[in-house]
């Protein structure tokens, strides 16, 4: 089966979905696109024979001719476009955030559940990297022992100047958070933020770095430090300690040669470098689920539960204080499976 995807947003990660989807992966085949720089829309649509330029999103949601929707438009619009998916009873793929505040992600999982089928994966690409994968099942095959600390780093060579501090929680450490609660498998129940001495490459009034204290249910205890302004490269971090030993990501990217009493090495230029495999795989998953019937990847609860946890994030940024993170009962439609 060849499954027609409709995109709703075709910039810079839409298209790369798009290529993803039309060269890369097997079994799909982009059949609609709409973006709202419609200009846009139709240049990408000439170099897709197949596709139809519509002037929104519902329209992509309604179109008799999409199985599934691939919505990669700005976050705000995210909750509008999953819901029209849901109620059009089709597949779909969200990139992060799910929506911007936790009540809307609430609102997407009540849809989902009165339909009574998984319809949505939301883009935690991390999860699909082969190293995460990796930490992850040393961190479980108890050769480390139980888990106590898990220390992350999360580095940008620089952002865009309309970039913002709480951006740092709900667009980059939004990763790390829903990481701690795939590592873990369990939920966080408390933050804290800290902002050590500002970066002089930093915007004006734009505390960078900042340190993320994530604590879990059972007291593990998740350090983020996040700087977007490191100059040097994109360089993702991640160690596991455990009562006997560690884990850690190796190297993302290329090797490291050591000679002449050096050693040197490559740092990723950006994201889609250091993660271009494991957006692959997500989407050959999210692919292969959806000609099989049904969902497999990161749920709406997922995207709930680490919305919600982004929130109190930006609470504890603001008043300096540790703040509990408040969490709605998980539905018994959404099994802890992680």
């Amino acid at each position: 089966m060849t499954v027609r995807v409709g995109v709703i947003g075709v910039g810079m990660i839409g298209q790369d979905h798009i290529r993803r989807l039309t060269q890369v992966i097997a079994g799909a085949q982009v059949v609609a696109v709409t973006d709202v720089d419609s200009a846009r829309a139709e240049a990408v649509a000439r170099d897709l024979p197949a596709a139809r330029v519509h002037a929104s999103g519902q329209e992509v949601t309604d179109d008799d001719h999409v199985d599934a929707v691939v919505v990669t438009s700005w976050g705000a619009t995210h909750e509008e476009y999953v819901l029209g998916a849901i109620a059009a009873g089709k597949p779909v793929f969200c990139e992060k955030p799910l929506a911007t505040a936790s009540a809307a992600c609430s609102r997407i999982m009540d849809a989902e559940v009165a339909g009574g089928q998984r319809l949505v994966q939301v883009g935690f690409m991390r999860r699909y990297d082969a190293t995460y994968r990796a930490l992850k099942a040393v961190t479980h095959d108890g050769s480390i022992g139980a888990p106590l600390l898990v220390h992350c780093a999360h580095r940008n060579p620089s952002v865009p100047d309309f970039y913002t501090a709480d951006m740092s929680i709900n667009d980059t450490a939004i990763h790390e958070i829903d990481l701690a609660r795939w590592l873990l498998e369990e939920e966080i129940t408390a933050v804290s933020v800290r902002t050590p001495r500002r970066n002089s490459r930093a915007a004006e009034g734009f505390n960078d770095p900042m340190m993320i204290y994530l604590e879990t249910e059972s007291d593990v205890l998740v350090d983020v430090e996040v700087s977007v302004n490191a100059a040097y490269g994109y360089d993702i971090r991640g160690e596991v300690v455990g009562e006997t030993g560690t884990v850690s990501l190796a190297d993302g990217s290329g090797v490291v040669v050591r000679r002449d009493g050096a050693y040197v090495g490559r740092v990723p230029a950006d994201w889609r470098e250091r993660f271009v495999r494991a957006y692959d795989v997500e989407l050959q998953e999210w692919v292969n689920s959806v000609a099989a019937g049904g969902c497999t990847g990161p749920s709406s609860w997922d995207g709930y539960a680490a919305t919600a946890v982004a929130e109190a994030c930006t609470q504890a940024l603001r008043s300096g204080e540790r703040t509990p993170v408040s969490l709605r009962e998980q539905p018994d439609f959404y099994a802890k499976t992680h």
